[in-house]
């Protein structure tokens, strides 16, 4: 009887900006589903600006890439990643193409952080780049999944567009841009310039 194959290296499993391939290069990135979560806008006196997280959501998905962290070196990871904790994913909640089994690791804040205030803004410059990345891989209706499988939109949104803050900030199609602006509309979110 021969058992699977398995990877040696672990996996992370990126649902925000590493979903965008712009912003790294780990290997073998594929799409891929985490059951049981919800993305969620936290700040931490960490960081000057609100970011993504997770929280446990029994009945619910999220979609981001699974990729490869080789050697399982996570120093550079958990670098950018300093104001989360890295926890291990069960097998079973996560769906991928991968041929061979993985084990697979998530970024999650405290779930004590607080939600999203003026003084801690969601970057546009931060969600253009995560959105970027779902319309490259997952399209327009991926793209719209994010927005609705995360929570904390009714906090305050700087643009900051025109001198972007967010240090892995990306240039965006005018299709991209107009695509964030529209969804942004149809958000309780209150907008601000910076």
């Amino acid at each position: 009887m021969t058992r699977p194959v398995r990877n040696p290296d672990p996996f992370f499993f990126g649902y925000g900006s590493l979903v965008n391939r712009k912003t790294h290069d780990y290997p073998t990135a594929l799409p891929a589903r985490a059951r049981g979560w919800r993305r969620v806008w936290r700040h931490t006196s960490r960081r000057p600006a609100a970011f993504l997280s997770v929280r446990e959501a029994p009945g619910h998905q999220i979609e981001g890439l699974v990729a490869a962290v080789p050697s399982g070196d996570w120093a550079a990871l958990d670098a950018r990643e300093a104001a989360y904790d890295r926890l291990p994913l069960a097998a079973p909640d996560v769906a991928h193409d991968h041929p061979h089994p993985i084990t697979v690791s998530i970024y999650r804040t405290s779930p004590a952080h607080e939600a999203p205030e003026a003084a801690h803004p969601i970057l546009l410059s931060y969600l253009d780049c995560v959105v970027q990345g779902f319309l490259h891989v997952f399209g327009e209706a991926g793209a719209d999944r994010f927005f609705e499988t995360t929570d904390g939109w009714d906090g305050t949104i700087l643009d900051d567009r025109a001198a972007p803050r967010y240090p892995r900030h990306v240039d965006l199609t005018a299709f991209e841009r107009d695509f964030v602006d529209d969804r942004l509309a149809r958000l309780p979110a209150r907008i601000i310039r910076g």
